[in-house]
């Protein structure tokens, strides 16, 4: 993951605590609606999801004792549901991204690997970057790939909005879900939620090979720690949100891992057997002393390249300005 989206991730997290602490400040000493900013989110968020949940506790279920539970639950499918096939097209343009990174990698390990010598001047470092632009570039792809956070932006009105249904409603904050109070924070829930966050990261380290799961495994463990920290920290209704939308979840992660990424490996395969990589570094390609030239070679191969098509004698060519035509 790249620092960006690391960053980016930790921010929308941040936010997510900072909404949610002061939601809890204020339930904690009073069931009424919050005023200012969070008393705009829960009118326009907030009231209307307990309105629904209501009906479907009431009207829908007929008053069942875990009327209230049932409601978030299928809130909660409703809305995974709706996004599961958004959520599965930027699943499988990343994974397409990550597979082309793949094919690329032993590239931009050479251009890294240079990078890191000592004493690398600052235009050998600029020009190093132009390469690696060039290595994404002509092999149509790019180095900052897809986002994906438009799904984490649409979820985090409906993610508040059910905290604030629960915490300010006393019907259903004081109501339970097959004997757990949706009011108070559940070990139970939270257990189980967060199983099944561990079974997802465990299904996504299937997609990668084992010299990089290592690298992949802290980073795949802050979904399960994030939905323990968040089920822990608040009620029990929050937690059936983490709950049921880890089974869907769970669901999209087999899709992705046993069914989008074969596919996506199995045509890269097809295309790269018709159309390899363009080749814009290789092993030779910073043999040349000294320590400027390869660069220079490497970074100029496109003028070389027009150059040798021109008509003119045949030439001995530099091992490290081969191109992929």
């Amino acid at each position: 993951m790249s620092k960006f989206k690391r960053g980016l991730t930790l921010g929308g997290i941040g936010v997510m605590t900072v909404l949610l602490s002061a939601c809890k400040r204020a339930a904690t000493t009073q069931l009424k609606p919050p005023t200012g900013f969070f008393g705009m989110f829960y009118d326009f968020i907030g009231k209307p999801l307990q309105n629904l949940m209501g009906w479907i506790a009431n009207d829908l279920l007929k008053g069942s004792a875990s009327g209230y539970g049932i409601a978030i639950v299928l809130i909660t499918l409703v809305v995974r549901l709706v996004l599961l096939p958004l959520m599965l097209n930027q699943q499988k343009n990343m994974t397409a991204s990550q597979e082309k990174q793949r094919v690329l990698k032993p590239q931009l390990d050479l251009i890294q690997k240079q990078m890191k010598k000592p004493g690398i001047t600052q235009e050998e470092q600029v020009k190093l970057n132009g390469l690696m632009q060039d290595v994404y570039r002509k092999n149509g792809t790019s180095m900052i790939p897809s986002m994906g956070c438009l799904t984490m932006l649409i979820q985090l009105p409906i993610f508040s909005g059910l905290y604030q249904a629960v915490a300010y409603s006393p019907e259903i904050s004081s109501s339970k879900f097959f004997g757990i109070a949706l009011g108070q924070s559940s070990m139970v829930i939270t257990i189980i939620a967060t199983l099944l966050y561990v079974a997802q990261s465990f299904i996504m380290l299937q997609m990668y090979p084992p010299e990089q799961r290592k690298q992949m495994q802290t980073m795949s463990m802050m979904s399960p720690l994030m939905t323990f920290f968040f089920c822990m920290m608040y009620n029990a209704g929050l937690g059936l949100y983490f709950l049921a939308g880890g089974v869907i979840v769970l669901v999209q992660q087999v899709i992705v891992t046993y069914v989008i990424t074969p596919g996506i490996r199995k045509r890269m395969d097809a295309e790269l057997a018709e159309n390899p990589p363009v080749i814009v570094v290789d092993e030779h390609t910073f043999d040349v002393q000294p320590a400027s030239a390869p660069v220079e070679a490497a970074y100029d191969a496109d003028a070389a390249a027009a150059d040798d098509a021109k008509p003119r004698s045949h030439h001995g060519r530099n091992a490290g300005k081969q191109h992929c035509r």
